[in-house]
């Protein structure tokens, strides 16, 4: 295989808008470093990562313009947060599951049972946020999603005849937030459920960058670190980025407040060039 031959992955993880935000601000440290991971042959995203992913795949609005929304402080929604109960509910799930999928089927009757704004309102708000990329771009871009009654994960892609709005939407249906998505008569919930990056969806490909605000894992989901393991087992070359102590600061422990956008974008930016020559090698190796 020659080097024009050799396929390359993005992969961009859960974490909510405040780790989108850093996504981007990694994005763009990474472009403004000499790596533009817009170019990708695959890009998969997850939960907040199908937003990003389906901008970064389309290049619409454009990078630079992506981080500057970031920096505006103008919030397009409220701020939301998982109140202790429902994250109590999430740990007893993972205590009591021994796979993923049994992990989605019990987080899939918590979203369904849950009381939350209409799935047409939530839809709008998440178009709102894609801006101008609602159509499924030329590039390969995957958008996780899990079914809230078997637990098993769906990648979306342009072949699936599902709009990108209504993909998306349901990647970022957060479970006991917002309501399950339905599309095709079943009901779908937040791709970060099966694992928080889903960088397994990139195996074959042979250069991965893998970006996730969301950095831990536990024992039926799999940590960033420990995909982005697997697949260097198989020859790919890898990159996985995790925010660092900075970063974790900026995101704060709110990542559903819209004000924790700009100070995540820019510690993601200024992260970024401490992982430029790492993903360079990646990207070019």
């Amino acid at each position: 295989m020659t080097q024009s031959e050799k396929r390359t992955a993005v992969v961009l993880g859960a974490g909510g808008l405040v780790g989108a935000a850093w996504e981007t601000g990694i994005l763009r440290g990474l472009a403004d470093a000499g790596t533009d991971l817009a170019g990708a042959d695959l890009v998969v995203g997850s939960s907040a990562g199908a937003v990003v992913g389906a901008q970064l795949a389309a290049g619409a609005p454009g990078l630079d313009e992506l981080y500057e929304r970031q920096l505006s402080g103008a919030a397009s929604e409220p701020a939301a947060r998982l109140g202790l109960p429902l994250v109590l509910r999430y740990a007893v799930a993972v205590l009591t599951a021994r796979t993923p999928e049994a992990y989605g089927r019990r987080i899939g009757a918590l979203a369904l049972g849950a009381r939350t704004v209409g799935e047409a309102e939530r839809r709008e708000t998440v178009a709102r946020r894609l801006g101008p990329a609602l159509d499924w771009p030329a590039r390969r871009l995957l958008v996780t999603a899990v079914d809230a009654l078997s637990g098993e994960l769906v990648a979306y892609g342009a072949d699936s005849g599902v709009p990108l709005p209504d993909a998306v939407t349901a990647s970022c249906a957060i479970p006991g937030l917002w309501p399950p998505a339905t599309i095709d008569g079943r009901r779908w919930i937040d791709g970060g459920i099966h694992s928080t990056a889903n960088a397994h969806l990139a195996a074959g490909y042979d250069r991965v960058v893998v970006i996730a605000p969301t950095a831990q894992g536990n024992k039926v989901v799999l940590s960033p670190a420990r995909q982005g393991a697997a697949l260097a087992a198989t020859g790919a070359r890898v990159e996985v980025i995790t925010p660092d102590a900075a970063s974790r600061k900026a995101i704060g422990r709110n990542p559903l407040d819209p004000a924790l956008r700009a100070a995540a974008a820019r510690a993601g930016c200024a992260q970024a060039a401490r992982h430029a020559e790492a993903v360079a090698a990646v990207w070019s190796g």
